[in-house]
């Protein structure tokens, strides 16, 4: 029997009668036993086995495992600032080569909505890890030919620029879950 655990360390646990596999049960007791480290493909985790010696459980041994899957993969990144012009051509010119989507977050400090998008953004970013690049512009501390560049009236306004344009936009004025979802599908749309 495999859960998914509140804690996002735990990827899953698993504890089963050793004896009789298929008809696997959860158990809450505790007992003493032996546990050690082991590791797999792409994560480590414990594996514990312990003796039972009440009645009702007598010959048999619970076994259990927690795995912390992708330890190796981020669970954000951050994203990076634009901070001029030739810096947003500079990095459309690396995209295009790369035949790869760019998402771009303009913001404000000063914006409550911004500021709580931006996080969520960044798990995003590391979803799409290889696929699709994330930056951000803090309208406040750029020229005004970039905003202008940008064509941007409201904020927080992601778009999604391919092959040296703009071809989509999200203006997230409503809740930031909405707006991850819509920028998600946005991005399915161009990889």
């Amino acid at each position: 029997m495999a859960v998914s655990v509140a804690n996002s360390h735990i990827f899953c646990r698993e504890i089963f009668y050793s004896k009789d596999q298929n008809q696997q049960q959860w158990l809450s007791s505790t007992s003493v036993g032996s546990s050690s480290l082991v590791s797999s493909g792409n994560g480590v985790g414990f594996f514990s086995e312990i003796k039972r010696k009440e009645p009702r459980f007598s010959n048999r041994s619970v076994k259990g495992q927690a795995f912390w899957q992708g330890t190796a993969k981020p669970t954000t990144l951050e994203m990076e600032a634009i901070t001029s012009v030739e810096h947003l051509d500079q990095i459309l010119i690396e995209a295009q080569e790369q035949s790869q989507p760019v998402i771009i977050d303009w913001m404000a400090a000063w914006c409550r909505k911004c500021i709580y998008l931006k996080p969520k953004l960044e798990k995003l970013a590391a979803e799409y890890d290889t696929k699709v690049k994330f930056y951000y512009v803090d309208v406040n501390n750029v020229s005004q030919l970039l905003v202008k560049r940008g064509n941007i009236s409201k904020m927080p306004t992601i778009q999604l620029w391919k092959d040296g344009e703009m071809k989509e936009e999200v203006i997230g004025g409503h809740k930031a879950w909405l707006v991850v979802d819509e920028v998600r599908e946005m991005i399915q749309k161009f990889i």
